[in-house]
């Protein structure tokens, strides 16, 4: 594992990009989707010329999924990217709204996962910036026995959390603002796993910490730095691992479960191989789902930067 010191994901704000979609929802919800479309474009050129950062994250994993899945080339594949995450926030948002049509979202992989929680046993369920991940939160309040906490940081986009608050506000309620895991959050969350229940966290995007744990494992073609969080947090409480990913089909969403690890052990001895095999399997599955749905991985920043890295033990 490797000390990660870049510039952050959490230092950039989304609230510029999400403050016109209350316009849009609003097209959407009285013209319908076409009209939202037509309304859109324009709003993202705008976004696009205006934010040179975001743009160049997304041209660099455009050409690098590209070598693995066809995708859209220059601006126009930009354009379609953040279309994309256009459109993926608008379902967020129908959906805390009441208005997205639940029945269109498949669930694959479901049984395992609901064995488990008949069982009374708990687990880490290992999300990404892939797709829609609300749709399982949203599953969370029709399906009895099924309890999630979700460890997020999203002071940077507190505008669009006051959005979604304002259409349902359970949306906040099976949130949990983490920093940094301290002996209390890891005891809580031990107490919530022993009770069936399921702690969500996000295994691409490094935690926001001055100095955090990261391991380096390829990623399409390249090496990148994934968070070990989500690996030591399922050692410590001594639970199964799985993986979530959201991915839009023609006319709804599937929802994938996805077994990591039925126990995690680190040993002292070669913890850091133990962790890195870990995070290598999961950026394999990650792949393999963006190269399925290339345009609906949303992480607008330098996911590939990697500075000069010092080695640590973990702690």
């Amino acid at each position: 594992m490797t000390r990660l010191h870049a510039s952050h994901w959490a230092s950039i704000s989304e609230s510029s990009f999400v403050g016109g979609m209350r316009l849009l929802f609003w097209v959407c919800r009285v013209f319908g989707r076409w009209p939202f479309r037509v309304v859109l474009y324009p709003v993202l050129a705008w976004y696009v010329l205006t934010k040179p950062a975001a743009r160049r994250a997304s041209t660099t994993y455009l050409d690098r999924v590209r070598a693995f899945a066809p995708v859209p080339k220059g601006w126009y594949g930009v354009l379609r990217h953040f279309g994309s995450f256009a459109e993926t926030i608008l379902d967020k948002m129908l959906l805390w709204g009441g208005l997205f049509d639940t029945a269109s979202v498949s669930h694959i992989g479901m049984a395992p996962m609901r064995r488990l929680l008949d069982e009374g046993r708990g687990a880490v369920l290992v999300c990404s910036h892939l797709g829609n991940a609300d749709l399982c939160r949203v599953l969370s309040n029709d399906v009895p026995g099924l309890k999630l906490t979700v460890l997020v940081h999203t002071r940077h986009a507190q505008a669009f959390n006051n959005m979604l608050a304002s259409l349902d506000p359970r949306s906040q309620t099976n949130l949990l603002q983490v920093t940094e895991m301290n002996p209390a959050t890891a005891m809580m969350l031990s107490e919530r796993v022993g009770r069936g229940e399921l702690v969500v966290i996000a295994g691409d995007r490094v935690p926001v910490a001055p100095d955090p744990r990261v391991a380096t494992v390829p990623f399409l073609g390249f090496d990148a730095a994934f968070p070990v969080g989500p690996y030591v947090l399922a050692s410590v409480l001594q639970c199964p691992l799985y993986m979530m990913f959201s991915t839009r089909i023609k006319r709804g969403y599937e929802v994938h479960f996805e077994l990591l690890r039925e126990s995690v052990r680190l040993p002292r001895k070669g913890r850091d191989e133990a962790v890195s095999a870990i995070a290598t399997d999961y950026a394999a599955r990650l792949q393999h789902h963006c190269t399925r749905s290339p345009l609906e991985w949303f992480n607008f920043y330098d996911f590939w930067h990697l500075p000069h890295l010092d080695k640590h033990d973990a702690p």
